[in-house]
């Protein structure tokens, strides 16, 4: 089988990028846990991991800064493809943003986007409804005190060492 590839896929602004640098720690029929550098630089936001919880939908995002500082975890809300014969996950934003900082303060943000976005034709009816069960989904996790265990994955991946990754069993 090819190696992996995978795709994130923007509404606003609109583009698709192949996410070429990502270096994909782990994929299983559940999860894929990627490592990464910004692809644009950015004031704080330096790098992080990330896992895509396929069944989900939704993919959780550990940001660091410049000096290794966790700033957050990021949360978007996505919707996914995958191509068997390319070996290729093409994850669609449906822009709601959940980010829970490490004090413990949830934000839920770019509503307003997937308003605007359902509004000019940019989503359809049921992308809307799935964008609004998902997000409803990540926050009862959050709010019954369940997200440690989405954490808990991109903490254990961080904690592996490359040599590690490489010799983990592969998932049927």
């Amino acid at each position: 089988m090819s190696e992996v590839k995978l795709y994130r896929k923007r509404i606003i602004p609109e583009e698709c990028i192949l996410l070429e640098n990502d270096e994909i720690l782990h994929v299983d029929r559940e999860i894929i846990v990627t490592k990464w550098n910004t692809i644009r630089p950015k004031k704080t936001l330096h790098h992080g991991y990330s896992c895509y919880f396929l069944e989900r939908g939704f993919k959780v995002s550990k940001f660091y800064d410049h000096s290794g500082n966790l700033i957050s975890w990021y949360c978007d809300i996505v919707s996914h493809t995958f191509d068997p014969s390319t070996n290729t996950y093409v994850f669609t934003d449906l822009l709601v943003d959940v980010i829970v900082y490490p004090d413990g303060f949830v934000r839920v943000v770019d509503l307003d986007e997937l308003a605007d976005a359902f509004r000019e034709g940019m989503l359809t009816p049921e992308q809307l409804q799935l964008a609004l069960r998902r997000t409803d989904k990540l926050l009862s996790l959050i709010y019954k005190g369940a997200f440690s265990r989405l954490q808990n994955i991109l903490d254990d991946y961080e904690k592996i060492s490359p040599t590690e990754i490489c010799d983990l069993p592969d998932t049927p």
